[in-house]
């Protein structure tokens, strides 16, 4: 399926291609989220969406630049990338942890 050849205008395109276009555009929206979030909050602000839109683009790229592209240094890029989105999920999800705990223990008080 992936291998298959797709003609648009005048434009070879293969299934990669609408792979590769499809994460991409995953990648891209991590933007809009954040950008959306800091306009309601009214200052700059990084929602969770963002991390799971990283997560999501750059697993997607990373698997098109390593099977299809075959491009190493397209490829360090997202893998390191993917270790920071994922680093600060766990960062986040410690914080509310602490909150949650910090919480209960002024309510037990």
């Amino acid at each position: 399926m992936l291998e298959a050849q797709y003609a648009l205008f005048g434009m070879e395109f293969s299934g990669w291609t609408v792979f590769g276009f499809l994460f991409q555009a995953c990648f891209m929206a991590r933007f809009w989220v954040q950008w959306i979030a800091s306009e309601k909050a009214k200052r700059s602000v990084i929602p969770n969406a963002f991390w799971v839109f990283s997560i999501v683009g750059s697993t997607g790229l990373l698997v098109y630049a390593v099977v299809h592209v075959k491009d190493p240094v397209f490829a360090v890029g997202q893998g390191m990338g993917l270790f920071i989105y994922f680093r600060n999920i766990v960062l986040i999800r410690r914080s509310r942890e602490h909150d949650e705990l910090k919480a209960s223990a002024q309510e037990n008080e």
